[in-house]
């Protein structure tokens, strides 16, 4: 292996597992917050009980998140110096916002929230996790439009003299074609996330009928965010697979491994073979769902890999363009089994739930508990998809990956970070699992341990007080 591959394996592994946390982190903060809502719209102590307690779960996955989010802009520097040089005038740009404004305005929030219990007036706390969600989504959207131009840049010119990206209209970065569909997908998918880990813990606790009062309303609600969020998931997903073959033909090519164009182009739900084009043992296919996946049309004509690899080595040059198919191929079919499995399970869910009532098979709680792991499984599939899809591309059309690494790091020290960044990654996993394990299986504060609730004249008091 040489630096490039090490560099790639690097990144791939700190970001993979740093995805692990953003979406939970975006759909609990929206999930507490709606808890918190209906505890002051209702006056239902277990709607209190409910916000405690997913919040100190949220309050562990943010933290875990930041540590490992650290990493990710310190590897631009170290590992891909030369990426680093050519587009920091323009990736620089909504990173630095994301840090001074949408981080600032969650941590700020976050911290009024975790610390104002009983000092703020009810409705000024609750409007605090309400800005700590909106300031997840900003962060979300600076980083993804980031993300966006590596995969579809605008709003640039090259500065041939110093060899770097000049920006030239960060509006036009804002507003990236790719950015406003990867966007909305991917904070449908983030809902979906929040959505499933509430009702893999809440499913846990009714198996035993424990705080059926807290966790059937948490579990109802979970379901409703993660059956509306699915939907969301594909109407978006299917945007974004249309802005896809368009900007990037080879990555939706190599999505169905398809290395003939075809008109109309079917769907392989499943290939055996050898997935180099040369031999097809067994298929099973749905015809022209590709089409309309990649066109929006039953016959639609869909590029495939030889076409577009004659194509772009004409306006590139000569080059292998192709990413490595088995792992977009299959990557792809397991973020869009997943995503249709979430569905289906939020969608049985709630037919159980209706009316009241509280299934009596442990099946049914089972499959809720492992169906908390699905989501995580699809981002992280949906993440490699897009990623890999791109290569050879660090900036698509632009700059390669190969050219992209730092030339003064040796294969030996990126080595050594790599294993080391792994085991310590390994480590703090432990920790996240043992954590969120110990407080989820704690359950909720009891009536006792709730605070009574006071008027919002003590309340608005004890601000003035707490503000001077």
């Amino acid at each position: 292996m040489d630096t490039v591959d090490i560099a790639r394996w690097q990144f791939g592994i700190t970001t993979v597992y740093h995805f692990l946390f953003v979406p939970l982190t975006i759909g609990l903060s929206a999930l507490v917050a709606i808890l918190e809502t209906a505890w002051l719209r209702t006056g239902k102590t277990a709607y209190l009980r409910a916000t405690k307690f997913w919040g100190k779960l949220f309050l562990i996955n943010f933290a875990m998140g930041i540590v490992t989010g650290l990493v990710q802009e310190f590897q631009f520097g170290m590992n891909w110096s030369d990426y680093s040089r050519f587009v920091g005038d323009i990736f620089g740009a909504p990173l630095a916002i994301e840090g001074l404004l949408a981080f600032f305005v969650e941590s700020t929030f976050l911290g009024l929230w975790i610390f104002g219990w009983d000092r703020l007036p009810r409705r000024l706390h609750n409007a605090c996790i309400w800005i700590v969600h909106v300031g997840t989504l900003l962060s979300a959207y600076f980083i993804l439009a980031a993300n966006s131009w590596m995969q579809h840049p605008v709003g640039y010119r090259v500065d041939h003299e110093s060899g770097r990206a000049v920006l030239t209209d960060f509006w036009a970065v804002l507003t990236n074609p790719t950015q406003l569909v990867a966007f909305p997908h991917t904070i449908t998918a983030a809902f979906v996330t929040g959505g499933m880990f509430m009702a893999g813990v809440s499913a846990w606790h009714l198996a035993r009928r424990k705080n059926t009062e807290v966790f059937r309303p948490s579990l109802k609600l979970a379901l409703a965010v993660t059956a509306i969020a699915s939907i969301g998931v594909a109407i978006s997903g299917d945007l974004q697979g249309k802005v896809m073959t368009e900007q990037q033909p080879m990555k939706m090519a190599a999505a169905e491994a398809l290395y003939e164009t075809e008109q109309p182009a079917s769907f392989s739900i499943v290939t055996v073979g050898t997935l180099d084009g040369d031999e097809e043992i067994f298929g099973i296919k749905v015809p022209h769902v590709l089409s309309f996946l990649a066109t929006g049309t039953l016959d639609g004509e869909v590029k495939g890999i030889n076409h577009v690899q004659a194509a772009e080595q004409a306006r590139y040059g000569a080059g292998d363009y192709r990413p490595l198919i088995p792992v977009v191929y299959w990557n792809f079919r397991i973020m869009v089994g997943v995503g249709m499995l979430t569905a289906l399970v939020s969608l049985l869910g709630l037919w159980l739930l209706r009316r009241r009532r509280l299934p009596s098979s442990p099946w049914v709680y089972r499959i809720g508990m492992l169906s908390l792991t699905l989501p995580f499984i699809g981002n992280s599939a949906g993440w490699i998809f897009t990623e890999m899809g791109r290569q050879p591309w660090s900036v698509f059309g632009v700059m390669k990956t190969s050219a992209s690494v730092s030339p003064g790091v040796t294969a030996s020290s990126m080595l050594i970070s790599v294993v080391s960044l792994t085991a310590l990654y390994a480590f703090l996993l432990v920790i996240e699992a043992g954590l969120m394990l110990k407080y989820a299986k704690a359950g909720p504060p009891t009536e006792d341990e709730v605070a009574p609730p006071s008027s919002d004249d003590s309340d608005s008091e004890r601000s003035l007080a707490f503000a001077y």
